[in-house]
């Protein structure tokens, strides 16, 4: 089909093309979701992905290509992050309550999220660039991309792993703190939040109002703490 490949050709250089494709896929990730009931395996971004990479894969297109279309949804990435504060700054009474437990919550995850990914992978034999890349794989993705590239890491490794970490809290968060029978809210929300940064945050969202503004909170928090506490834990494996 010469034609259509002349065509394609043509399209695959133009920018806006794969900026339609991503909200385009997202679109019918969230189709998905809506029509399963709001399950959470049937999780939006996962469903966007799969379907991004089949349609790079198919048409040979290579990642550098497709980001020069999608970056604008990357740029959002840092106003959605500063965006974070209207949330603390909702809950800030609430916040001043809770704040020793929070503070202990916060250290405990996020040393926990960054020595348990480190230290499973030095114990497999992993070294070099890509346990540097695992460091920041649970704080949201423009400041882990940030502190990935800082402590020698691979930043598009991060991103992938950013991705993974987020898709895999937002799918057994909710059914595990069920488990668990974790009844506060603000206590489930701050866990996600931490956990899986913004892909938990935006299911703790759907899940309840109050989980979604502490999961914003422990999203914000972590990445600071994270930014802090990474190049530290990785002094001790090197």
């Amino acid at each position: 089909m010469p034609e259509f490949a002349e065509i394609w050709t043509y399209l695959s250089q133009e920018p806006l093309l794969w900026l339609t494709a991503t909200l385009v896929a997202y679109a019918i990730g969230d189709a998905a979701f809506r029509a399963s009931g709001r399950l959470p395996i049937v999780n939006p971004v996962l469903i966007a992905v799969v379907i991004l990479a089949g349609l790079l894969w198919v048409t040979g297109t290579p990642y550098g290509t497709y980001f020069e279309g999608a970056q604008f949804v990357h740029f959002m990435l840092g106003p959605a992050t500063v965006a974070l504060a209207v949330p603390l700054y909702s809950n800030l009474a609430r916040v001043r309550a809770t704040a020793i437990p929070m503070l202990a919550a916060l250290f405990a995850g996020s040393l926990t999220a960054i020595l348990s990914a480190i230290g499973i992978a030095w114990a497999l034999g992993v070294r070099g660039e890509t346990l540097l890349s695992l460091a920041p794989k649970s704080a949201t993705a423009p400041v882990a991309l940030g502190i990935s590239e800082a402590i020698g890491g691979s930043p598009t490794l991060t991103a992938v792993l950013v991705i993974l970490t987020g898709i895999t809290g937002a799918v057994i968060a909710t059914p595990l703190l069920n488990l668990m029978r974790i009844p506060d809210w603000r206590a489930r929300g701050f866990a996600v939040g931490v956990a899986s940064h913004g892909i938990g945050t935006a299911r703790a969202f759907q899940v309840n109002e109050t989980a979604g503004a502490f999961a914003g909170i422990g999203m914000g928090l972590n990445a600071l703490l994270t930014a802090l506490l990474a190049p530290v834990v990785i002094g001790w494996f090197l």
